[in-house]
């Protein structure tokens, strides 16, 4: 059974594929909201993801976060929840501790720090041996974050009568150049704005669950000793299995070609599509 559906998930991946030939794949690029009813129709119902421009130009985020001042006044004594990694890679693939050609499923060190504190961390990695990401996951901007509150709408009217339901989550991350999230699918709608700098995204659709060569690894936790500055990676007790990704999309020269070897439904395929999201810029995705 499981090779049947295998094969008719190949059999559609590659009428696809002959479909898109000669068109670059591309995400639709709205300059305006959409009506719920459009969302719906043409985007939520197909899973299909879309850019939006002007979403949210009347935030008052947009103008007050530009200045790092702002921020460090508003949360000088708010503690937050800082991810700490030896490559800005978190929740992703890593060498197992102890064993040669293993890999674990890696998550960052985390540690509470005050705001200010944190993002001196965060704008000081370049060059450094620890990437710090202020990238909390669990409704992080509503607890967390909530002096913000006031500089964004609670909601996205537009999206909430599509979805026909409110935000479960609202998170804020603040990263730099060396942020990095690896593949991965979530399992609910995502609007994602960017209120300062840009953020890239390799988009694949779900006919391509096949081209990510999904495997379970052992699940490990990094733990940062601040004496030495060093990270040390351990397996979880007892011993938990994570279905991840196996590809890395931008493997470095050296390990291209052995890359492309082992994974040649993902490099040998259609390209994912890409999008980067600049500050003002709302992408939906799913």
């Amino acid at each position: 059974m499981t090779v049947e559906i295998e094969c008719s998930i190949q059999n559609l991946w590659q009428e696809v594929r002959d479909l898109s030939l000669g068109t670059p794949p591309h995400i639709d690029h709205l300059p305006t909201p959409p009506t719920p009813l459009h969302f719906l129709r043409h985007y939520i119902t197909p899973n299909k993801p879309c850019l939006i421009s002007d979403a949210v130009s009347h935030w008052p985020a947009l103008s007050l976060w530009s200045s790092s001042s702002y921020l460090r006044s508003t949360l000088a004594t708010t503690p937050v929840s800082l991810h700490l990694t030896p490559t800005g890679k978190a929740d992703s693939l890593a060498p197992q501790p102890s064993a040669h050609s293993s890999l674990c499923f890696a998550s960052a060190h985390v540690q509470t720090l005050h705001f200010p504190q944190a993002l001196d961390l965060v704008m000081a990695s370049e060059g450094s041996k620890t990437v710090a990401y202020l990238q909390q996951q669990n409704d992080c901007f509503r607890s967390e974050y909530g002096a913000l509150a006031a500089d964004c709408e609670e909601q996205i009217q537009w999206a909430t009568e599509a979805v026909g339901a409110l935000p479960e989550a609202v998170n804020l991350w603040v990263g730099n150049q060396f942020s990095e999230t690896s593949f991965h699918k979530d399992h609910y709608e995502n609007l994602y704005v960017v209120i300062t700098g840009e953020k890239k995204f390799l988009l694949l659709p779900p006919t391509d669950v096949h081209r990510m060569y999904i495997h379970e690894y052992p699940a490990a936790q990094y733990r940062y000793h601040e004496d030495c500055g060093e990270f040390e990676l351990e397996l979880e007790d007892p011993v938990r299995y994570v279905p991840w990704s196996s590809v890395d999309p931008y493997p470095s020269p050296k390990e291209r070609r052995r890359e492309m070897e082992k994974f040649p439904l993902y490099f040998n395929g259609p390209k994912p599509f890409e999008v980067t999201v600049k500050a003002g810029e709302m992408l939906y995705l799913v």
